[in-house]
C-alpha cells in the first residue's frame, strides 16, 4: 500500500505587502515562493508531470506483470520490497519534512540569505539522518522482511531479503528528493519535483523491457522462485532503485542554479523544531499512525504468497501485487477529480472559517460533497462494470492471465464500492484541518487504527489464510464508511447542519445516472466477450480496446442523463472546465 500524505497544508500567515506609489517607475519582484509565470501556468505544469507519471506508472505496472507475473510469488516477493522503502521514509521522517520543515523553507527563502544557512543545515541533517537509517535498515533487511511478511518460507523470506538488500537504499533517495524538491518549491521551482519521477518510471520501464528481453516473459509453466538468479535480482530491483537515485539526483542540477551558496553544517538550530506546534504534532502522529497500520494489514495480505504454491488452482488468488494494483487504479478518480477540486474549496473552506463566517464553511462543505458525485459515482460504476477487463490489463501475457485479471478485478470491485465514502471522508477531514483542528483526525485515526488490526487478525486467527486480502481490502472500504459517518456527526455537532439531504440526493441523481450508464456498458461488454471470457479477455490489448469502446458509451450515456435530468452539479463540475474550454459549457445542463 502507498502511504498516504496528511491532508493538512500549514498556512504561512504574513502581512500583505503594501502597493508601490504610483509614480514609481519600477515595481518589486514577486518573492520567492511566488512563480514568475503566475500560479496557474506553474500549477499547469505541475498536473502535466503527475499526470504522464501516471501513465507511465500504469505502464510499468503492466510491463512487470509480463516480466514476472501479476499473482505469483515472484509479483509478490518483489512488491514487498519494493514497496517497503517509500513507507520506512514517511515512517522516519516524511511527515516532520512535510508539516514541520516546509513552512520553515519557505520562510528562509524570503530571507537576504535566500534561506543558504536553513537549506545547509536542512540538507546536512537529512544525508547523515537518513543516510545512517538507509544503511542500518538495509543491514537489517532479513529481519525486516519477516515482521512485514505473514507465512512465508524460509525460501520465500531469503529471496525477499535479496530483492530488500537492492532496494531499502531507496530509503535515503526518497527523502534527498523530498528534501530537495521542497527547496525548489519554496524557491518557485515547482517543474521540477513533478516531472522527476517520469524520469523514475522510464528508468525502470528500460529495465524491465531489458529483463523481458533477456530472461523471457513469465510462464505460467515457470518456476521463477526456484529458477531465480542474483543477475535477475540485480536487473528487476537494482534497476527499480536506480531509477530512485536518478529521480533525486536530476533535482540537483536546477538546485546548484538557485544561486545559494550549500555546505555542511551541522546542528538543530533553527530548523524550526522547537515550534512544531500541536497542530503539526496531531498531523504527525495521524501520518504515522495510519502508514504503520497499513504496513500491518499488508503483513496479512503477504500471506497470499504462502499458500498460492499450496492451491491447485493459486492463480485465483490475488496477494500483495494484485491489492496494490487495485488500490493504485481506483485511486486514480480521487487523484484527479476529487484532489484537484478539495484544493480549491478547502482554500475557500479555510477562509470563511478563519473569519468565523461557518455560514460560508457549512456552504463549501456541502458544495464540495454535492460536487463530487459527479465524477465519484460514474468512476464507480465503471469500476464495477470493467473490473475483470482492467484487471487484465495488469495481469501479464502467460496462460493464467486471465485467471490473475479476474483475482486482481475482485479485490478492484471491493475497493470500488467504497469509492464514494473515500472521497466523502477526505473531504469531511479537511474541514477539520481548515479549521485548524488536527487533534480531532489524529483521535478518530488512533482508535480506528487498532480496531481494524483487531479485526483482521481476529480474522487471520480463524479463517484460512487465502482469504485475508478479501478481509483486508473489505476493512479498507468499510473504514471509510466509518470514517465518513464519525466526521460527519462531529461536523454536524460543531458547526450545525451543512445540508446533508442535498448531498444525498446529488448522489442519488449522479448515481441513478450512473448505473443507466453502466448498464448500457455492460451491454457492450457482453458483446465484446467481458462476460465469457471472449475478446475482452484475449489479450492486454483486447482489454484496453474493451475498456475504451465501454467507457465512450458510458460516458455518453452519463452526460445524456445527467442533462436531461437537469443534475445542477453536474453545470457546477463543469463550470472551472468551461471556463478553460468555452466549448464544453454546451454539456451542461
Amino acid at each position: 500500500m502507498t502511504p498516504t500524505p496528511s491532508a493538512y497544508q500549514p498556512r504561512h500567515r504574513g502581512a500583505p505587502t503594501p502597493a508601490e506609489p504610483a509614480a514609481a517607475p519600477q515595481t518589486e519582484p514577486p518573492p520567492a515562493h511566488i512563480p514568475r509565470q503566475g500560479m496557474a501556468a506553474a500549477s499547469a505544469l505541475m498536473a502535466g508531470g503527475t499526470m504522464v507519471s501516471r501513465v507511465l506508472g500504469f505502464v510499468r505496472t503492466a510491463l512487470l506483470a509480463v516480466a514476472i507475473g501479476a499473482t505469483t510469488t515472484m509479483a509478490d516477493v518483489f512488491e514487498k520490497a519494493n514497496s517497503i522503502p517509500n513507507i520506512i521514509y514517511v515512517l522516519l521522517a516524511g511527515g516532520m519534512f512535510n508539516v514541520v520543515l516546509v513552512p520553515q523553507l519557505i520562510k528562509a527563502a524570503k530571507a537576504s540569505d535566500k534561506g543558504a544557512e536553513y537549506t545547509s543545515r536542512l540538507l546536512t541533517l537529512t544525508v547523515v539522518v537518513l543516510g545512517a537509517a538507509a544503511l542500518l535498515i538495509t543491514l537489517a533487511a532479513y529481519p525486516i522482511i519477516v515482521a512485514l511478511t505473514y507465512e512465508w518460507s524460509d525460501a520465500q523470506l531469503a529471496l525477499g531479503a535479496a530483492f530488500a538488500l537492492w532496494t531499502l537504499p531507496q530509503i535515503f533517495f526518497y527523502g534527498l528528493y523530498a528534501v530537495v524538491g521542497q527547496i525548489l518549491n519554496a524557491n518557485a521551482k515547482f517543474g521540477w519535483y513533478m516531472w522527476a519521477p517520469v524520469l523514475n518510471n522510464v528508468i525502470a520501464i528500460g529495465f524491465i523491457v531489458v529483463f523481458i528481453i533477456t530472461f523471457g516473459s513469465y510462464s505460467s509453466g515457470d518456476n521463477q522462485a526456484a529458477e531465480w538468479t542474483t543477475r535477475q535480482t540485480i536487473i528487476l530491483a537494482g534497476g527499480h532503485t536506480l531509477g530512485v537515485i536518478l529521480q533525486a539526483a536530476l533535482l540537483l542540477w536546477p538546485l546548484s542554479k538557485l544561486g545559494i551558496p550549500l555546505k555542511p553544517k551541522f546542528g538543530l538550530r533553527g530548523l524550526g523544531l522547537e515550534q512544531t506546534g500541536r497542530i503539526a504534532l496531531w498531523t504527525l502522529i495521524t501520518m504515522m499512525v495510519g502508514n504503520f497500520s497499513s504496513l500491518l494489514h499488508m503483513r496479512l495480505v503477504s500471506g497470499a504468497t504462502a499458500v498460492r504454491e499450496q492451491l491447485e488452482e493459486g492463480a485465483h488468488l490475488p496477494g500483495e501485487y494484485a491489492a496494490n494494483i487495485a488500490e493504485l487504479i481506483v485511486l486514480l478518480p480521487h487523484s484527479v477529480f476529487v484532489l484537484s477540486l478539495a484544493t480549491v474549496l478547502f482554500n475557500q473552506m479555510t477562509a470563511a472559517m478563519q473569519d468565523s463566517d461557518i455560514s460560508a464553511a457549512r456552504a463549501t462543505l456541502n458544495r464540495g460533497l454535492r460536487i463530487f458525485a459527479i465524477p465519484v459515482m460514474f468512476s464507480m460504476v465503471v469500476f464495477v462494470v470493467l473490473a475483470g477487463p482492467i484487471g487484465r490489463l495488469f495481469s501479464g501475457t502467460s496462460a493464467e492471465a486471465a485467471l490473475a485479471g479476474a483475482a486482481i478485478g475482485q479485490l478492484l470491485l471491493i475497493y470500488a464500492v467504497g469509492l464514494p465514502f473515500r472521497s466523502a471522508q477526505f473531504y469531511l477531514m479537511r474541514a477539520f484541518y481548515a479549521a485548524e483542528d488536527a487533534k480531532t483526525p489524529m483521535v478518530v485515526t488512533c482508535i480506528l487504527a487498532p480496531i481494524g488490526l483487531a479485526i483482521t487478525y481476529t480474522c487471520a486467527a480463524l479463517l484460512p489464510t487465502q482469504y485475508l486480502p478479501y478481509v483486508v481490502v473489505s476493512l479498507f472500504s468499510a473504514l471509510n464508511v466509518v470514517r465518513t459517518v464519525i466526521f460527519h456527526r462531529i461536523a454536524v455537532r460543531r458547526w450545525g447542519p451543512y445540508g446533508l439531504d442535498s448531498v444525498v440526493r446529488a448522489y442519488i441523481g449522479s448515481g441513478f445516472a450512473a448505473a443507466a450508464s453502466g448498464a448500457a456498458g455492460a451491454l457492450v461488454l457482453l458483446a465484446l466477450g467481458g462476460f465469457t471470457g471472449g475478446f475482452a479477455w484475449s489479450s492486454i490489448g483486447t482489454a484496453a480496446v474493451s475498456c475504451c469502446a465501454v467507457v465512450l458509451v458510458m460516458g455518453a450515456v452519463y452526460l445524456i442523463l445527467l442533462r436531461a435530468m437537469k443534475v445542477r452539479e453536474f453545470g457546477e463540475f463543469m463550470d472551472p472546465v468551461a471556463r478553460r474550454i468555452p466549448a464544453l459549457a454546451r454539456l451542461a445542463p
